[in-house]
């Protein structure tokens, strides 16, 4: 039985694991210490999903007083289609709206089109008055 669950840093290998299969993780962020230092910010917002002991999804969910913010939605492929990831995104939503949040913000790659009809089939409609800008502050 699938359940939903808080993320914690001591998820990470199950969560490496997910996002193996999970385009757009960032090697330079997406790393044990860049998760603790996320989920120390946002240390009630940011689920997985286990079958058993297993992580099979992952929602990292934070916000900036203002608005929320969806990064690495992911369910492994053999998960896929049975209700997962719309768990992991109720489950982020309340998160949020207990935080005061009620918008969130996500981003999706264009020729992503499972993630696309995903998020519509979520309610999430697409901005075309946006640009989205990107600057590394890193050497």
């Amino acid at each position: 039985m699938v359940k939903v669950r808080v993320m914690v840093p001591e998820d990470w290998d199950g969560i490496a694991a997910v996002w193996d299969n999970h385009e757009g993780t960032n090697p330079v962020d997406d790393t044990p210490e860049g998760l603790a230092k996320y989920l120390r910010r946002n240390p009630t917002t940011s689920f997985v999903a286990v079958d058993g002991d297993r992580i099979i999804g992952t929602i990292l969910a934070g916000h900036d007083g203002r608005r929320g913010i969806f990064h690495h939605v992911s369910v492994l492929p053999e998960y896929q289609g049975q209700g997962v990831g719309r768990m992991l995104v109720d489950a982020a939503m309340e998160a949020l709206r207990r935080e005061g949040i009620t918008k969130v913000l996500l981003v999706v790659f264009d020729h992503n089109k499972n993630g696309n009809e995903f998020w519509e089939h979520m309610g999430f409609t697409v901005r075309n008055d946006l640009v989205y800008r990107n600057k590394y502050t890193g050497e």
